[in-house]
């Protein structure tokens, strides 16, 4: 008997994961050759039984190859490559049956655990898909857009030398009318700018280093500052532009906008269900994290006279009954 490799292994699993879905899916459809969403191609038969183009593109999802929306070409290489691992899903699927491995307690708790799964995925996309739309992420870009703060942008050219007389010589042939540009490709030691003129771009003060922020935190664009030492020389900077910070589009906020929407979605109905469920939690209590404080010892009780320090020893007290045991506490939720 051949050994049955990792990923042959996987894809038994998966195939009796498929199983439940698969009989599921036919009653939904009323008929295993009705196209299960409008506009369906059927795209492979495995033993009579169409594979559809929308099975093969859930696959493919899955497999995280392809993302939420994204298209997939059935004339593609990606499609067909998919479309074998559904046909073969489908053909172990069958051979799981014909064994009676369905019907092994293992098994029909993994697909009880993968139908699961597959309805909590449904209610999670059919609540997302109601709030998420498009007037909920243009009003909060439009919240976050008062909120947000505009900053200033600078742009800048350098020309970084190795000594401080170095640069005093260059910040004379400046003066003297040469050409900034000219002498950062001749002269600077910066690789990453020289042969760009030194140019630095657009850029906010806060990100450079701080030699960059005091020097041109206050200069009027023409302007040459420094020299200004910054790490691996001196610096002479000018300033060619200045400007606000253009604000953030929305579709380039879109992605964002949207996971956290979802995420709010999520964690709201996990709150309400988890609030209205009875959830017991049997793990012992975890013990505190090293140096955690304990908590002070019970003080005695009211009226107790104390000991006095120079008495004699009293004989052993009868131990004290044991503390009744008790459910643990309701879990919280998660956060």
């Amino acid at each position: 008997m051949p050994a049955v490799t990792p990923k042959r292994t996987w894809a038994l699993g998966a195939a009796l994961a498929a199983i439940c879905l698969a009989l599921a899916a036919c009653g939904e459809r009323g008929g295993p050759d009705r196209a299960p969403v409008a506009g369906d191609k059927a795209v492979a038969k495995v033993d009579g039984k169409t594979v559809w183009a929308s099975d093969v593109k859930r696959e493919a999802i899955a497999q995280a190859l392809i993302g939420e929306g994204e298209p997939l070409d059935t004339s593609s290489d990606l499609f067909r490559k998919v479309m074998d691992e559904v046909v073969d899903q489908k053909l172990l699927a069958a051979e799981a049956v014909k064994r009676k491995l369905d019907r092994d307690p293992e098994v029909q708790r993994r697909l009880d655990a993968a139908r699961e799964r597959v309805l909590g995925d449904a209610v999670v996309q059919s609540v997302v898909s109601g709030a998420v739309n498009e007037t909920a992420v243009r009003g909060l870009y439009a919240e976050q857009q008062k909120l947000a703060k505009v900053s200033e942008e600078i742009r800048a050219r350098q020309i970084v030398l190795a000594t401080l007389t170095d640069a005093d010589a260059v910040k004379k042939l400046l003066a003297s009318g040469a050409s900034f540009e000219a002498l950062a490709m001749e002269r600077s030691i910066d690789a990453a700018t020289r042969f760009n003129g030194g140019d630095l771009g657009y850029f906010t003060t806060d990100v450079m280093p701080q030699a960059y922020d005091e020097a041109l935190r206050t200069a009027k664009v023409g302007d040459v500052v420094g020299p200004v030492q910054v790490d691996g020389g001196w610096a002479l900077m000018k300033v060619e532009d200045r400007r606000l910070e253009a604000p953030i589009t929305l579709d380039a906020a879109r992605p964002q906008i949207v996971r956290f929407l979802t995420y709010d979605q999520i964690r709201d109905l996990l709150e309400k269900l988890r609030g209205r469920a009875k959830i017991q939690s049997l793990l012992p209590a975890q013990p505190p994290a090293p140096g955690q404080p304990k908590e002070p010892a019970s003080a005695p009780p009211p009226g107790a006279a104390a000991a006095p320090a120079a008495a004699a020893p009293a004989a052993p007290a009868a131990p004290a009954p044991a503390p009744k045991s008790s459910e643990p506490a309701p879990s919280g939720l998660r956060q």
